[in-house]
């Protein structure tokens, strides 16, 4: 797949010196580069491949869509938190029968988690849940504030995954979330590069 020539080094050196008119510069030489290469039967793989990656990975969902407000848990055990409501599921990779997302392909990562809970009753509100790799704990999301009766967390990490590797959240025994169609519990993971 090495079709980089002078025109192609050229561009990159005007990008470099004049970043304003880069995307024109860079529309154009795709434009030039579709001609020449879509002229070349050889050559037609190697340019979807790489206008069109197969590791696009990204995934968005929530604990449900439903209108009145029910929580889940608490529980005297650890359990998974099953997020049944998708947003985007590019590249099929999250399971909202199971809630684990299975990693497509080696590489770095942004997963975010976002809990929240709220009771009616006068009992100390814990919204704690974990964020796990391969059962592994990466980090805890942890909200006791006892002030009052709504509590939430959020958490944002990057990190460096393995094809194969299995991520999920985990909701910690006596711990509990809610939430309706406002979707204030979801989980969010795309691949910012590969690395393979």
């Amino acid at each position: 797949c090495n079709i980089m020539n002078e025109d192609h080094l050229l561009l990159l050196i005007v990008c470099l010196t004049d970043q304003a008119s880069c995307g024109c510069c860079l529309i154009q030489k795709q434009v030039q580069r579709l001609e020449q290469i879509t002229s070349h039967t050889s050559n037609t793989t190697c340019f979807l491949f790489s206008v069109f990656p197969a590791s696009r990975s990204a995934f968005s969902v929530a604990l449900n869509n439903v209108q009145s407000l029910s929580c889940y848990g608490p529980f005297t055990d650890n359990r998974v938190i099953v997020y049944k409501h998708v947003f985007i599921n590019l590249g099929d990779s999250y399971n909202n029968s199971t809630g684990f997302f299975t990693v497509p392909r080696t590489g770095v990562y942004s997963l975010t988690v976002t809990i929240y809970g709220i009771t009616s009753v006068s009992e100390t509100l814990s919204t704690c849940a974990n964020l796990q790799v391969n059962g592994r704990v990466v980090s805890t999301l942890f909200e006791q504030n006892g002030q009052d009766k709504e509590d939430s967390s959020s958490d944002v990490v990057a990190i460096q995954l393995r094809a194969g590797d299995r991520v999920a959240v985990n909701l910690i025994k006596g711990c509990f979330i809610c939430d309706n169609n406002n979707h204030y519990n979801t989980f969010t993971g795309f691949l910012l590069y590969a690395t393979d």
